[in-house]
């Protein structure tokens, strides 16, 4: 799908999508509990991914009902009933493969676009200590448990999802365990997701110290009911028009919520002040937005970037690339990225997704200011499938041609 933009100003009032971090763990222990509902989903292609892979791997039975899904039961021990379809959600399927352990049946999870490249050895150098089965085959990563109680040694500058994930099974082994994180500790903010998640359906895991989690063995998920909440990462491209000129309303985010991405709101105040210095260790997600904003206001510099690699694109390259377009200078170091301010102009060919979510959204905010085309604009269907609808409706001269 191609989407043009033609110079225009944002206006209006707007609920913030549904969180997708929260709602992907919400949806993993209401499986696990059974009789429980999760409600105000959006149908993105990560959450689509978890919903297939709840019904995979514990055979759960839900029932969608608008933006709602209820489940009746789950079999958390038994054979999967197929395979685990991750898609592109990185999120998924390394939630899903400690599940998997959980049991003493294989079970293959299915990648698709660039996930099977994203670093898995925290799991795969698991398996090799307690002797389990972790192969990469292609297409797909083929594992079988059962996974043994004890002692975790997970480092905590690759993903806090191994850390997650584990936090989802270890509550399920007979025996007790202790989740150690080797520092540094970057996004902690998802880990504590992660327990509010956990908190919600009954299960315990709790700070021992500051890099220790205490998971008490035989546990069990707790039918319960809850709504997935506003979400901060993608409230963040709704709220950026307002720094160009915009009037946009924002509803439905929690002031106390627990997200790290509420950062941007605080970080947007300093991109339009000057040039600041900006840490995203605990909000890489926000990069693209900050990198956008920063090459229409005053510049930036980023540092915590090392992990911007493995995501859905190689993020701090891209958006050099894109950025460059646009006559702004940007230096892609190790762990720090410099957008130079003062060099703004509108760009003289088409931008590219790249085949990356927040890239595209982060496009289409600066193609607000000078008009553009951005190739490839499906990609924000992996979390905000609704954006381009949503901008529109703000204002924004939205026009699309193919699928």
């Amino acid at each position: 799908m191609n989407v043009k933009i033609e110079k225009s100003t944002a206006h209006g009032a707007v609920s913030a999508p549904p969180s997708k971090s929260f709602a992907h763990r919400l949806l993993i222990c209401a499986a696990l509990a059974g009789e429980s509902r999760v409600q105000g989903l959006e149908e993105s292609e990560d959450i689509l991914a978890t919903l297939d892979c709840v019904a995979a791997c514990f055979g759960a039975k839900y029932e969608k009902q608008g933006a709602d899904v209820a489940f009746s039961e789950s079999d958390v021990y038994g054979a999967a009933r197929g395979a685990l379809m991750c898609r592109e959600s990185g999120s998924t399927m390394r939630f899903f493969i400690p599940l998997c352990l959980v049991k003493d049946t294989e079970c293959k999870l299915y990648g698709a676009g660039k996930l099977l490249s994203r670093p898995m050895s925290v799991y795969e150098n698991i398996c090799r200590e307690q002797n389990l089965t972790f192969s990469h085959e292609g297409d797909h990563i083929r594992v079988c448990g059962p996974l043994k109680a004890g002692r975790f040694t997970v480092p905590g500058n690759i993903s806090s999802q191994f850390i997650s994930g584990l936090m989802f099974a270890l509550p399920l082994l007979a025996g007790d365990s202790e989740n150690c994180i080797v520092p540094p500790l970057d996004s902690k903010p998802y880990i504590d997701i992660t327990m509010e998640a956990l908190a919600a359906y009954g299960v315990k895991a709790e700070w021992k110290d500051a890099y220790t989690i205490s998971i008490v063995g035989g546990q069990k998920y707790a039918p319960a009911d809850r709504a997935v909440e506003g979400d901060y990462s993608n409230a963040a491209f709704l709220s950026a028009f307002n720094l160009f000129g915009g009037e946009v309303e924002v509803s439905g985010l929690r002031a106390d919520s627990v997200q790290g991405d509420k950062a941007y709101i605080e970080q947007f105040a300093a991109l339009k002040e000057g040039t600041p210095v900006i840490d995203i260790s605990d909000c890489p997600d926000l990069a693209p937005i900050l990198m956008s904003v920063a090459a229409a206001k005053n510049g930036v510099r980023l540092t915590g970037t090392a992990r911007l690699k493995i995501k859905e694109s190689d993020r701090g390259a891209v958006m050099a690339e894109e950025l460059s377009k646009f006559g702004v200078p940007v230096t892609v170091n190790e762990n720090d990225i410099i957008v130079e301010g003062g060099y703004f102009r509108a760009p003289c060919e088409p931008l590219f997704g790249h085949n990356d979510h927040r890239v595209v959204m982060s496009m289409a905010v600066l193609a607000s200011l000078t008009g553009g085309e951005i190739i490839g604009a499906e990609a924000c269907r992996k979390s905000y499938p609704a954006f381009f609808s949503v901008i529109k409706k703000l204002g924004i001269e939205v026009s699309q041609s193919g699928n």
